[in-house]
C-alpha cells in the first residue's frame, strides 16, 4: 500500500507496555502514566480515537520513538473510569492497522501522523486452507496446553475472515510480545496466516516437549518423596475429617520411632515392609493387631543401644566385696574378665554357671557382677521350663504367639550388653513340646550366639555382648552339651566363721532395716549368734539362717513395743526363748566308739551332709539285706565292700564261712531319704569289718571313698561340702582318698585347722586309722559270727 494512496491523519498516541491490541479486539486498559492520561482527554475531545502501539521494552517508563513499534491499532475509546488510586481504566475496541508516518509532538503527550493500513478481501482457495490447517493446529495447542478453554475453539471457529481469524487466534496465545507484534505488521492476510502456522507449530512442539520432560521428571521422582507427598496429603484430609487416630496415627508413630533408631539394614527393611503392610491392611483386619505387635516387638528391642562397661578394677571388686563375703574364685573371675575386656577393648561375653546349694548368693552374684561391670541386669527362671518355645518363641501364625524368654529378657534389658543370669538351669524338664535346654545350645555357644533366631521375630540378633550367668543346684543335671559350654564357678557353702560374718556384716544389718529397728535397739552377741548358727540352722548357704535372724528381730519388735523397752540385748541362753527348742544337736559324733557303725560323708544338692551306716551280723543263712533306700550305685558299693571282706577273712582274723552261717544287714538311716553316689564304699567295708571284728570305730573319724573289690580306695567329688559337714558336726578326723588330696587347698583354713586330713591309698590304711586296736589279742576275740 504506498503512502501517496493514505497520506495519513493525526493520532494520539497511547503507548502499552506488555500487551498488544488487534484489530476487532475489546479489553479494559489501565491508564496512569501522566502523557498516556493526556492522550486519552486529547481522544475524547476530539472523535474518540487514539493510537495504541506497544512499547519493545516494558520496564521503560517514558520511552522515546525509537522504543515504541512503528506499527500499531486504531482503537476507539468506548468508557473512561476514573479509579480512587488516580488510574483511568477505559474501554478500547480495535478498529484497524495504522503504522506511524511520523511523530508531530511527544511533549504532553504523543501525538503522530499515522496512516490506517485496511485489510484486503480475498478469495483465494489457499487461503481457506490455511484458515482451515489454523485451526486444526489452535486445537491441538489447546490440547496440549490446557491454559485456553475450549469454548474459545468453538467462538474462533465461527470467524469467516481469514485476517480476523487470524488476529483472534493470536491474541490467545501465550507468546511474546515480539511474536505478536509479527503478525500485527503482517498486513497480507496470506502471509499473515503462514506465520501464525509456523508460531503455531513451534508452540506444540514446545508444549510437547514440556510434557515429555514433565513426565520424565515425574517417572524420575524418587519413591520416598512420592511417598511423603501422598502422606502428606493423607495428613491433611484425615485433620480436615478429624480422623487423626486410628490406623493412620498408628503408622506415623511407628515410623517416628523407626526414624529415631539404629538398626540393621536388613531388620530395617523388614520393620518397613511390616509397617507399609499395616497401612494397607483395613482397619477391620485381625491380623493388622499381630503386625502391630510384631512391629512394636521389633522396634523396642536394643539393636544398637549398650552401656559402656566400668573398667576400674579396684571399682569392681569394691562393689563385690561390698555385697558379698567370701566367694573368693567367682569374684577372682569377674576381674579378670574386667582386665581382659580393658586389655582387648572387645570381647565375646563369657558363660558362667555358678554351681551351689541354695541360699549360698549365687543370684545376688550375678547381681553384683552386672552392678560391678556398670551393666544392666536381667533375670530369668528355668526352673520347671518344659517347653522350646519358651527359649526360641512361636511362630507368628499362632494365636497369642509372643517371643521366647531370651528375646523377652533382652527388650527388658534395654541394652545389648546387660549381664543376663539364667537361674535354676538344672531344674529344666524336657517332654513332647521339645527339649528347653537343646534350644538353650544356641543362646550359650559363643560361635553361634550372634546370630540368636527367635522364631517369633525371624531375624537374627546378637547375643555375643550378652556375659550370661546360669546358676544350678547340681552339675549332674545338667545335660552335657549345655555343660560343655559354660565355664563352671562352684559355690560349695559358708563355714561357721564365714556364716557368723555373713549374719554380722549383711543379714543383722538388712533385717533390723527392714523390722523397723535400729542398730541401737537389738544387741546380738557373736556366741549368740554361733550357736543360732550351729543348733538352729543346718545348711550350707545362709538363708535359712537369714529367716532366723528375721525371726529375733520380730521376736524384739515386739518386746520393744508391748514392754517400751529402749534395747533388747540378746544372749547365748536366751536363744532358747525366742526361737524355741533347738531343732538341731551341734556336735553329732558318738560319745563313745561303736562297733559296726561308721559316719560317711555325702554329697547332696543342699551342701555336705554326714551319713551314719549301721552293719548287724546275727546268725543265718548267708544272707546280705540292704535297707535305707539306696540308689543302684550305693548298692554296688556294699557288693563290692562285702565281697572284698571275704577275700580279706583270714588277714582280718574272721571264720571264712561267715558268709553262710550269718544274716547281714547294711542300714543306712532315714530311709525316707534316697541316697546314692560312689562315695561310701570304704564307709561300708570299714562298717562291714567292725561288725564282723568286733573291733570299735573310733568316734572322731568320718570319711569318704568308693572302694575297688581288691581293696583300692578311689577318688570321689564334693570334698569341699563334705568337709564342712564333718566340721559341723563336730568330727576331728576326715579320711580321704590319696587322689583328693590336692582338692583341700579349696578348704577354708579355719577348718583345715580344726581338722585331720589323712589321705588314704587303700583299705588297710583306713582300717589302720578308723578302727581302734583291740584290748585282748586277735586269736582270744570272739568274732560275731
Amino acid at each position: 500500500m504506498g503512502p501517496n494512496k493514505n497520506k495519513g491523519r493525526r493520532f494520539p498516541l497511547l503507548p502499552l507496555r506488555g500487551l498488544l491490541v488487534y484489530p476487532s479486539m475489546v479489553l479494559h486498559l489501565d491508564v496512569g502514566r501522566d502523557k498516556s492520561v493526556k492522550a486519552l482527554e486529547k481522544a475524547m475531545v476530539d472523535d474518540n480515537l487514539i493510537l495504541l502501539c506497544s512499547q519493545s521494552e516494558v520496564s521503560i517508563e517514558e520511552p522515546s520513538e525509537d522504543e515504541i513499534f512503528r506499527i500499531g491499532t486504531v482503537a476507539k475509546v468506548r468508557q473512561m473510569l476514573k479509579l480512587p488510586n488516580g488510574t483511568i481504566r477505559v474501554l478500547v475496541e480495535g478498529l484497524e492497522r495504522a503504522e506511524i508516518i511520523q511523530y508531530i509532538d511527544n511533549e504532553e503527550y504523543y501525538e503522530v501522523q499515522a496512516r490506517e493500513l485496511p485489510e484486503e478481501e480475498t478469495n483465494d482457495p489457499e487461503v481457506s486452507a490455511l484458515m482451515r490447517t489454523v485451526l486444526t493446529q489452535f486445537e491441538h495447542y489447546i490440547n496440549l496446553s490446557k491454559k485456553v478453554t475450549p469454548e474459545t475453539l468453538a467462538a474462533v471457529s465461527d470467524i469467516e475472515e481469514p485476517g480476523r481469524l487470524a488476529d483472534v487466534i493470536t491474541s490467545h496465545l501465550l507468546i511474546k510480545i515480539k511474536d505478536k507484534q509479527d503478525i500485527l505488521e503482517t498486513v497480507d492476510i496470506r502471509a499473515r496466516l503462514e506465520r501464525l502456522l509456523d508460531i503455531l507449530n513451534n508452540e506444540r512442539e514446545v508444549l510437547e516437549l514440556e510434557r515429555k520432560i514433565n513426565q520424565r521428571v515425574k517417572k524420575q521422582m524418587e519413591k520416598t518423596q512420592r511417598e511423603y507427598y501422598l502422606r502428606e496429603q493423607m495428613k491433611a484430609i484425615q485433620k480436615e475429617l478429624g480422623e487423626k487416630e486410628g490406623r493412620a496415627g498408628e503408622v506415623e508413630e511407628l515410623r517416628q520411632q523407626l526414624s529415631e533408631l539404629t538398626v540393621p539394614e536388613k531388620v530395617q527393611e523388614k520393620i518397613e515392609k511390616e509397617i507399609d503392610r499395616l497401612e494397607k491392611m483395613p482397619a477391620s483386619s485381625a491380623e493388622g493387631s499381630v503386625i502391630r505387635n510384631y512391629v512394636d516387638w521389633l522396634i523396642s528391642l536394643p539393636w544398637s543401644k549398650s552401656t559402656d562397661d566400668d573398667l576400674d578394677l579396684h571399682h569392681a571388686e569394691a562393689i563385690l566385696n561390698e555385697d558379698h563375703y567370701g566367694l573368693d574364685k567367682p569374684k577372682e573371675r569377674v576381674l579378670e574378665y574386667l582386665a581382659v575386656q580393658k586389655l582387648v577393648k572387645k570381647l565375646k561375653g563369657p558363660i558362667l554357671c555358678l554351681v551351689g546349694p541354695p541360699g549360698v548368693g549365687k543370684t545376688s552374684l550375678a547381681r553384683s557382677i552386672a552392678k560391678s561391670l556398670g551393666r544392666e541386669f536381667v533375670r530369668i527362671s528355668l526352673g520347671g521350663v518344659r517347653d522350646e518355645a519358651e527359649i526360641r518363641g512361636h511362630r507368628r501364625t499362632y494365636v497369642g504367639a509372643m517371643p521366647g524368654r531370651i528375646i523377652q529378657g533382652m527388650k527388658t534389658a534395654g541394652s545389648t550388653n546387660p549381664v543376663f543370669l539364667m537361674d535354676e538351669i538344672d531344674k529344666m524338664a524336657s517332654d513332647f513340646r521339645g527339649d528347653p535346654s537343646a534350644a538353650l545350645l544356641e543362646v550359650l555357644d559363643p560361635e553361634q550366639n550372634n546370630t540368636f533366631s527367635d522364631h517369633f521375630i525371624e531375624v537374627p540378633f546378637d547375643l555375643s555382648n550378652v556375659m550370661f550367668v546360669t546358676t544350678a543346684n547340681s552339675v549332674q543335671s545338667i545335660p552335657r552339651p549345655l555343660l560343655d559350654r559354660m565355664e563352671m564357678l562352684s559355690i560349695p557353702g559358708y563355714t561357721e566363721l564365714e556364716k557368723m560374718q555373713i549374719a554380722k556384716q549383711y543379714l543383722l544389718p538388712k533385717q533390723t532395716e527392714e523390722h523397723g529397728l535400729t542398730p541401737e535397739q537389738l544387741e546380738i552377741g557373736e556366741d549368740a549368734l554361733l550357736r543360732m548358727i550351729r543348733e538352729y540352722t543346718r545348711e550350707s548357704g545362709v538363708r535359712n539362717l537369714e529367716q532366723q535372724v528375721a525371726a529375733l528381730c520380730r521376736k524384739a519388735a515386739k518386746a520393744i513395743v508391748s514392754d517400751n523397752l529402749e534395747k533388747v540385748s540378746i544372749e547365748p541362753d536366751q536363744i532358747k526363748d525366742y526361737l524355741g527348742v533347738p531343732k538341731f544337736r551341734y556336735g553329732l559324733i558318738e560319745k563313745e566308739d561303736q562297733i559296726g557303725s561308721v559316719t560317711g560323708l555325702a554329697w547332696t544338692e543342699v551342701g555336705g551332709e554326714t551319713l551314719t551306716i549301721e552293719v548287724t551280723v546275727v546268725p543265718g543263712s548267708g544272707k546280705l539285706m540292704l535297707t535305707g533306700k539306696l540308689g543302684d550305685v550305693m548298692k554296688e558299693s556294699a557288693q563290692a565292700a562285702f565281697s572284698y571282706t571275704r577275700s580279706k577273712a583270714k588277714a582280718l582274723h574272721i571264720a571264712d564261712d561267715f558268709h553262710e552261717k550269718n544274716d547281714i544287714h547294711i542300714h543306712i538311716p532315714e530311709g525316707a531319704i534316697p541316697k546314692d553316689g560312689p562315695s561310701a564304699g570304704i564307709t561300708i567295708a570299714t562298717a562291714l569289718i567292725s561288725a564282723l571284728t568286733g573291733r570299735p570305730v573310733s568316734k572322731e573319724v568320718a570319711m569318704t571313698g568308693e572302694i575297688t573289690l581288691r581293696g583300692r580306695v578311689l577318688p570321689i567329688g564334693g570334698l569341699k561340702e563334705k568337709t564342712l559337714a564333718a566340721h559341723r558336726a563336730g568330727y576331728k578326723k576326715i579320711l580321704l582318698p590319696m587322689d583328693n588330696e590336692r582338692d583341700l587347698r579349696d578348704i577354708p583354713e579355719s577348718v583345715r585347722n580344726d581338722l585331720t586330713f589323712v589321705p588314704v591309698s587303700h583299705m588297710d590304711q583306713v582300717l589302720e586309722e578308723a578302727l581302734i586296736a583291740p584290748k585282748e589279742t586277735p586269736e582270744t576275740i570272739q568274732p560275731l559270727i
